[in-house]
């Protein structure tokens, strides 16, 4: 337990509060290599932190003593799990810790989706972990939120591990292949090879999740179907896992024509970013109106990811606010409006 050290003089004065890290914890695992993590922590308060043995010593104000304390403890529980840390982790611990929200990082980081070749899939944010909840508990879950937020790979996790525990006994997998527009026909190559291009970043998500020699014969078989949205029309898919990717691109009827395809047993899961919308000028996005169209319907559940849960380079979650803030600027009353093509450019 941390030892707070509060003089009684004027607040202004700073606070102490001692932390003894427990003998079986290396203090290079909490603190990282040349103390890498520690500079990372370092960065994140106001408070001095000062190591000496196994005992940490924060002064500051009592509130951000308290909170690194808090941080402390959570990096501690980490280890204790086996996990590895990483300035990742710090981030993303101090972020919940600073929300408030009342869950403990070490039990966000350390929830186990699935497991393949020696490589544990695990939510990030408390953001991603309502969503990897949410997938549970609902029978359709839309993901919204901006590019790097793992909306799609956390679902597609999720399908695999539904698989595995034979709760169905497929997995579907769509995208509008809407980038070609109606010129399809007229790209060379096969069919196949046609579509291709935009259905690789699900058959690059599944090759992290399944042994890459069995994925030919689980789809010869119908047990993973990887489709473009046209090829949904007309089914009733049963007993199966739906995910529909990039659900930005497709309109409201494509939408209500892809959600009435659920069966009995099945669970559906939407993901998109409804800021990289591809449509046509003049053409609503599906994923746009369809959380007004649905909002109260019973176990369908909207979870929403910010820049905050951006998993990538940290650049990514700065890019995504940048043009967030861009847009908010051009679309003040009276903002001159740049000229664009009729459509929208991707981010």
């Amino acid at each position: 337990m941390p030892e707070s050290v509060t003089p009684s003089v004027a607040s202004a004065v700073p606070a102490t509060t001692r932390l003894v890290v427990p003998g079986p914890h290396s203090m290079v695992s909490l603190l990282g290599h040349q103390d890498e993590l520690l500079r990372t922590i370092e960065r994140a308060f106001s408070s001095d932190i000062h190591v000496r043995g196994n005992e940490i010593t924060i002064t500051g104000a009592p509130a951000e003593n308290e909170l690194a304390a808090k941080l402390f403890a959570e990096l501690i529980a980490l280890l204790d799990a086996g996990t590895e840390l990483s300035p990742q982790h710090i981030d993303h611990s101090l972020a919940m810790l600073r929300s408030g929200a009342g869950e403990r990082p070490a039990e966000v980081l350390t929830l186990n989706i699935l497991s393949n070749r020696g490589r544990t899939i695990r939510p990030k944010t408390l953001n991603q972990k309502r969503y990897v909840d949410a997938i549970d508990q609902h029978t359709i879950v839309f993901g919204i939120g901006p590019a790097g937020t793992g909306k799609t790979y956390l679902a597609m996790a999720k399908a695999v591990q539904a698989l595995q525990a034979k709760k169905v006994n497929r997995i579907i997998l769509t995208r509008p292949a809407v980038e070609a527009g109606e010129r399809l026909g007229f790209l060379p190559g096969t069919l196949y090879e046609k579509i291709d291009p935009y259905l690789r970043p699900l058959y690059d998500a599944l090759h992290d999740m399944v042994d890459p020699d069995s994925i030919p014969r689980l789809m010869q078989s119908g047990t993973i179907e990887v489709a473009p949205l046209a090829y949904m029309r007309g089914r009733t898919l049963n007993d199966a896992f739906i995910l529909l990717d990039e659900a930005q691109n497709t309109s409201p009827e494509q939408m209500k024509m892809f959600l009435t395809r659920l069966g009995f047993g099945a669970k559906i899961v939407v993901t998109g970013d409804i800021t990289q919308v591809d449509l046509p000028s003049g053409t609503r996005s599906g994923l746009r109106v369809v959380r007004e169209i649905l909002d109260g319907v019973d176990d369908v559940h909207f979870a929403s990811l910010t820049s905050s849960d951006v998993v990538r380079h940290r650049l990514v979650s700065e890019i995504v606010d940048a043009y967030a803030r861009w847009d908010a600027a051009e679309n003040l009353p009276g903002a001159a409006a740049p000229a664009r093509s009729g459509r929208r450019e991707r981010r």
